[in-house]
């Protein structure tokens, strides 16, 4: 394979977080995204020499954790609390890697993604720091 082109790195700190289409609030952190394909192994009658490596299902084992500074709007502990009241709310939600012009440079779409798990801020009056809210996302895999 030749490659002909040699783009700059893309900056992991120009992106955008959709839910359902609509650009949610500015999160300062998205972490767990990755993608694995599994490996079967088979042993074939007769042949002791090695095992085949068959590629497998395409995995996803992390859930996807969006991070960010505590607002007065309640959209994201309201999506949690459905959840936990086992009123699951599936929702497609994409991250959106922007290059240097503003652009989608790359995208990645997580298919019927919940909420599994909600972390509210550390409070402590001695730092002057903003209140962090984190909400994990477990999902169908993304594209």
């Amino acid at each position: 394979m030749v490659l002909a082109f040699r783009g700059d790195p893309l900056l992991a700190f120009t992106y955008l977080v959709e839910v359902d289409g609509l650009t949610a609030a500015g999160f300062n952190e998205v972490l767990g995204l990755q993608a694995e394909l599994e490996v079967l192994e088979y042993r074939e009658g007769g042949v002791n020499e090695f095992l085949h490596r068959l590629p497998g299902p395409v995995r996803h084992p992390q859930n996807v954790t969006l991070r960010r500074g505590m607002t007065d709007s309640t959209e994201l502990w309201d999506w949690w609390q459905a959840s936990a009241r086992r009123s699951i709310q599936r929702r497609n939600a994409s991250i959106l890697l922007r290059g240097v012009g503003g652009e989608v440079a790359r995208r990645w779409d997580l298919i019927g993604a919940y909420p599994v798990r909600w972390l509210g801020p550390d409070l402590r009056a001695q730092v002057p720091a903003v209140a962090i809210e984190a909400l994990e996302l477990a999902h169908r895999g993304f594209a």
